[in-house]
């Protein structure tokens, strides 16, 4: 059975309401759409680290595994899409992705550890809803997302790293941004929110 690592459950400042699980359970087609695009842009986002920042060997490095990695990940949900009758579209920024995003500082050193930070989030948020909905989905889809749980952690834990070592902040003052992110990714999962999506908040 499909269980939410113990750090990621320490590190969110507020869990998935029950709510959305519920809706998540009745909407399978548009979970998996909205999965997808998520899984690209999370590549892209990878990508684009690499391009911004090339003269950082280790970074590099990892980023371009992670590129890899969600790319795979987008193949296999385009896999089942497919077999499901899903066509697939792409979607804009849901309202978590575009409120983390606008929350990233403009200038640097603040703005590489601020969007490792957003990373991080988003990874752990991922696999905590892979964890919730695993139970209550279809089989095949269910063995999936089990199966993602460990890949998302590590993702997770490798975005919490570099936001160490390459956010050229002191601990004290990483700690404190990480809280201000936390408590803005808590809110808007625990918000309402008429728009559907993998990381939506609460059904408006």
């Amino acid at each position: 059975m499909a269980v939410v690592p113990t750090a990621i459950v320490e590190f969110l400042a507020a869990p998935t309401p029950d709510a959305w699980i519920r809706m998540a359970r009745t909407r399978v087609p548009e979970l998996l759409l909205d999965h997808a695009n998520c899984e690209l842009k999370a590549a892209s986002t990878a990508l684009g680290f690499l391009y911004r920042y090339p003269d950082r060997p280790l970074f590099v490095q990892r980023m371009s595994r992670l590129a890899r990695e969600e790319l795979r990940h987008f193949e296999q949900v385009r896999l089942i899409m497919g077999d499901m009758g899903v066509d697939f579209e792409r979607l804009g920024a849901s309202r978590y992705a575009g409120e983390l995003r606008m929350a990233v500082r403009p200038h640097e050193p603040h703005r590489l550890m601020d969007l490792l930070l957003v990373g991080a989030l988003i990874e752990a948020r991922s696999c905590e809803r892979f964890a919730l909905l695993a139970p209550h989905l279809p089989p095949r889809l269910a063995r999936f997302y089990d199966g993602l749980l460990e890949s998302e952690a590590r993702h997770f834990e490798h975005y919490l790293a570099l936001a160490s070592s390459e956010g050229d902040a002191s601990p004290a003052d990483l700690a404190q941004r990480l809280d201000e992110l936390r408590q803005l990714e808590a809110s808007l999962i625990t918000a309402p929110d008429r728009q559907f999506r993998f990381h939506s908040g609460t059904p408006s």
